[in-house]
């Protein structure tokens, strides 16, 4: 499922970032979907909600920007803006 694959690589690279930050906790997550990633607003929320259950990000804010450019170059993506973190 391409949505999965999705959440599997963003939840692993705010894990990296969270690491080499020394972080305690992901405090907030802003995430760019594409047009074609396959997936709404209510939809990435509840993918990430359940993958962030027990890790580091677990209850972080969402901002979430949504694509409506079918033609942008990662139209199929899901891309991490930024997260914010807590030492």
């Amino acid at each position: 499922m391409h949505e999965a694959s999705l959440i599997r690589n963003l939840m692993h690279r705010i894990e990296e970032i969270a690491e080499t930050e020394g972080a305690k906790r992901v405090v907030s997550v802003s995430v760019w979907l594409g047009a074609l990633s396959h997936m709404s607003e209510r939809h990435f929320i509840e993918h990430f909600n359940d993958a962030a259950k027990g890790t580091i990000a677990e209850g972080a804010e969402l901002a979430i920007t949504l694509s409506t450019d079918t033609d942008h170059k990662d139209a199929q993506e899901l891309l991490l803006d930024s997260i914010e973190v807590e030492v």
